[in-house]
Parts: structure tokens; C-alpha cells; sequence
């Protein structure tokens, strides 16, 4: 009891309770699940239809969302291509650390194979670099995406060779990640071999390993 109130006085004497507020509609909230839904669905668009033919209404059927879900996040099917690329660029590939040349460059060469054999890779990274020869934006991003997101990896691989004396000091990592990724991208992407032949992989390695040590 409250300065003499009986119960029902006090309860009588509260303010209305405040109506609950609702949440932001629209662009203030945009769930993470419907998000990896759409950039899955771009993905296996890109594969099945290329760029070109590639929709925002067939990308939003594919993710099983409206199409206001997709320009909530991106303006344009550019845009979201542009995004996932880049993002590509910015995860990159998980840097070897094995102790030696031939098993960092191995396990590379394992890693990287396996993403380029995927079906979906196969499809649409020539797709886009046929589209980047027409459109400066995603000739870009490619570019970051296939060069610069493996820049830091073969930077990594030369560094710990140098430091534990596999490979001599002053090496030109420019030409070195040529040396490193050109023939598995010639074979996997311009070729497009749908299978490497039986020890190829530990071949390359070898190659490659003595190739570094000769720059």
C-alpha cells in the first residue's frame, strides 16, 4: 500500500501500459537465412541459365522468396553478382601450413582442384569470364576474386619456403602465383577436364616445387 492506496486505488492510478512496438518493416531487418537462400540460388542460376539469361524473378523462384526480398538486398542481378564475387575474393583459400614446399603447394593443389571440379564452379566462372570481357564491373571483380583472394595464399606458401630455407629470398610472387595456380586454372577452367589424370596433382607439385626453387 502506497501514501494510504488501497490495491485497487494504486493499479487505478498506474499509466496505460505503452502498446508494444513493432518491428521495423522492410529494409531495417533482413534475415540471414532468406539472404544465404537468395545467394545459393544465384549460384545454381548462374549454372543453369549463365548470366546473360539469369533473372532476379528466376532467382527469387529458385530461393523460394518474392522479388522484393532480392531488391531489398540488391538493386540489380549485377550488383548481386559483383557481391558474391567479391566475397569470394575475401575468403580466399585456407593457407597451407604442412612444414614443407611440396606438402603446402599438395594440399593447395587438393583444395583448389576439388572447388574447381564442383559443378556449379564449372559453369559459372567461365560464364562470368565471358561476361567480363563485355561488362568492365565484373571483369573487376573477377579479377579480385580469381587473383587477389589467392594473392595472401601464395604469398604465405613463398614466405614459409623462404624461411626454412626450401626456396632462395627475393622471389617475384607475382610470377610465382602464376607458376603456382596457371596450369590447374588452364586445365580446370580453359580445358575444362572433367577429370585429372592419375597423379597428376603430385606431378604438378613437383613441377611447381622445383620451379619456385629456380626463380
Amino acid at each position: 500500500m502506497l501514501w494510504g492506496m488501497t490495491n485497487a486505488d494504486s493499479s487505478a492510478a498506474q499509466p496505460p501500459p505503452r502498446p508494444r512496438r513493432r518491428a521495423p518493416a522492410g529494409a531495417a531487418v533482413l534475415r540471414e537465412d532468406v539472404t544465404e537462400a537468395i545467394r545459393t540460388a544465384v549460384f545454381e542460376e548462374l549454372a543453369a541459365v549463365g548470366y546473360a539469361r539469369m533473372s532476379i524473378e528466376g532467382i527469387a523462384r529458385r530461393a523460394g522468396v518474392g522479388k522484393t526480398a532480392v531488391y531489398r538486398r540488391w538493386r540489380s542481378k549485377l550488383h548481386l553478382v559483383l557481391d558474391l564475387v567479391s566475397a569470394v575474393a575475401v575468403q580466399g583459400l585456407p593457407a597451407p601450413d604442412t612444414g614443407s614446399l611440396e606438402g603446402d603447394l599438395r594440399l593447395l593443389y587438393e583444395v583448389t582442384s576439388r572447388a574447381l571440379r564442383h559443378p556449379v564452379a564449372g559453369q559459372v566462372i567461365p560464364d562470368l569470364q565471358a561476361e567480363a570481357a563485355r561488362n568492365p564491373e565484373i571483369a573487376e571483380a573477377m579479377r579480385k576474386a580469381l587473383r587477389e583472394g589467392q594473392q595472401g595464399v601464395a604469398t604465405g606458401i613463398v614466405a614459409a619456403a623462404v624461411a626454412r630455407g626450401d626456396i632462395g629470398e627475393g622471389v617475384d610472387e607475382d610470377l610465382a602465383l602464376d607458376v603456382m595456380f596457371g596450369p590447374l586454372y588452364w586445365r580446370s577452367v580453359v580445358v575444362r577436364s572433367p577429370k585429372l589424370p592419375k597423379g597428376y596433382l603430385n606431378a604438378l607439385t613437383r613441377a611447381t616445387a622445383a620451379a619456385l626453387r629456380a626463380l
